[in-house]
C-alpha cells in the first residue's frame, strides 16, 4: 500500500476509530488519530485529520471537541444511546426463545453499536441469571420466514414436535408437514407463537415457533381475507391466559394487589373501596382453569364473589384438585 494511502480510505478508518474508541468519557487527540493511522501503515498530516473530522461532521457524525491546549475529540450522540443498548441486551438475554448461541451473536453485534469502553458495561450484564433458553437454533431464521410469508400472503409449511418421556422430539401428524395460512406473530410469556388460520375447519390455531422445524414459505398465495378482529379475539383469549365461556365476574381484592390488578386488567378499570384493606372490581373475562389458577396464586388476597355460577366452577376445581392429595 502506498504509505500516503487513499484519502477516502483514511476517512473511513478515522470514522471507525472515533466510533469504536471514543465517548464522552474517553477522548482522543489529533495525534492519537495520526498514531492509529500509522499503526495501519497509513501516514497523514494534522491538516488532513482536521479535514476528515470536518467532513464527518458535515456527514452527520456527532463529533464533539473539548477545547484544550491539545483539543480532544469524541463521539457525542449515537444512533443508540447506552441505556437503549442495555435494554436491547436485556431483551435478548432474557428471551427464552432465543438460543444461547444466537443470544451471544446478537449481543456481540449490539456491543458493536457502542464504543469499546461502553461495550464493557454491556458484557457484564450477559447471563447474570441462569435462564432457560431454547435449543432450536433455527428459530431465528424461522421467524424471518414467517414474517415474510405473512407480509406477502403466502402459506407456510412446517413440522411440529412435542417431547416424550425420554425428552426426545415426537413429531405430530406422524411427521407430516402442516400447511397453513400464517396470520401474525405473538410474543407471550417469553415464547414466540405463530397464529394461523385453518381453511378446512374454519378456525384459528397457534404454534410455538421454537417447536417448529423445516419452516418453509410455500409458493401458494392465499387470497382469503382473514378478519383481523376475529384473529385478535382469538389471540386475546389464548394469550391473555383466558379461554372458555365469556363471563362478567366480581372480585374482592386485597389493597396490596392494586398494582397486579392494574397490570392485568388495565388502568381504566374501576376500583371500588370496600374497607381500608380491600376493594372490589367487575371485569369481563373468559372463564377457564387457567384464569382460575391465576386467582388461586394469590390465595386469600383475591376472592371470586360472583356470579354464583363462576363461584361454583371455582369451588369445583378446588375440590377436584384437593382430591388428588387426600
Amino acid at each position: 500500500m502506498n504509505p500516503s494511502g487513499n484519502s477516502k480510505l483514511k476517512l473511513l478508518y478515522v470514522m471507525r476509530f472515533l466510533l469504536e474508541k471514543t465517548d464522552e468519557d474517553h477522548t482522543v487527540t489529533v495525534q492519537d488519530i495520526i498514531d492509529h493511522l500509522q499503526s495501519l501503515g497509513l501516514t497523514s498530516e494534522r491538516k488532513s485529520i482536521y479535514e476528515y473530522i470536518g467532513l464527518l461532521q458535515d456527514y452527520g457524525l456527532d463529533i464533539l471537541c473539548q477545547r484544550e491546549k491539545r483539543n480532544r475529540y469524541f463521539i457525542g450522540s449515537r444512533d443508540f444511546e447506552l441505556p437503549e443498548l442495555k435494554l436491547l441486551v436485556d431483551a435478548v438475554q432474557y428471551s427464552k426463545f432465543i438460543t444461547p448461541k444466537k443470544s451471544e451473536e446478537l449481543i456481540r453485534k449490539i456491543n458493536g453499536l457502542a464504543s469499546v469502553h461502553q461495550a464493557d458495561q454491556l458484557v457484564r450484564q450477559v447471563y447474570v441469571t441462569n435462564r432457560l433458553k431454547a435449543g432450536n437454533e433455527n428459530i431465528y431464521y424461522s421467524v424471518d420466514i414467517l414474517h415474510n410469508a405473512i407480509s406477502t400472503k403466502h402459506k407456510v409449511s412446517f413440522r411440529y414436535f412435542d417431547y416424550d418421556l425420554s425428552k426426545q422430539r415426537h413429531f405430530r401428524k406422524n411427521n407430516e408437514k402442516y400447511v397453513t395460512i400464517p396470520c401474525f406473530m405473538v410474543w407471550d410469556d417469553e415464547n414466540y407463537y405463530l397464529v394461523t388460520y385453518n381453511e378446512k375447519y374454519d378456525k384459528f390455531n397457534h404454534f410455538r415457533v421454537d417447536k417448529m422445524v423445516d419452516v418453509t414459505m410455500s409458493e401458494e398465495v392465499f387470497e382469503k381475507e382473514i378478519e383481523t378482529m376475529d384473529a385478535m379475539n382469538y389471540s386475546s383469549r389464548i394469550f391473555n391466559m383466558f379461554g372458555g365461556e365469556e363471563m362478567t365476574i366480581d372480585l374482592k381484592v386485597s389493597s396490596s394487589l392494586i398494582g397486579v390488578v392494574l397490570d392485568r386488567f388495565g388502568h381504566d378499570i374501576e376500583l371500588r373501596p370496600i374497607d381500608d384493606e380491600s376493594f372490589s372490581i367487575t371485569v369481563d373475562v373468559v372463564m377457564s382453569p387457567t384464569f382460575l389458577a391465576w386467582i388461586f396464586q394469590f390465595m386469600d388476597k383475591i376472592q371470586l364473589i360472583g356470579p354464583q355460577k363462576a363461584v361454583d366452577r371455582y369451588h369445583e376445581m378446588l375440590v377436584k384438585t384437593l382430591g388428588c392429595y387426600q
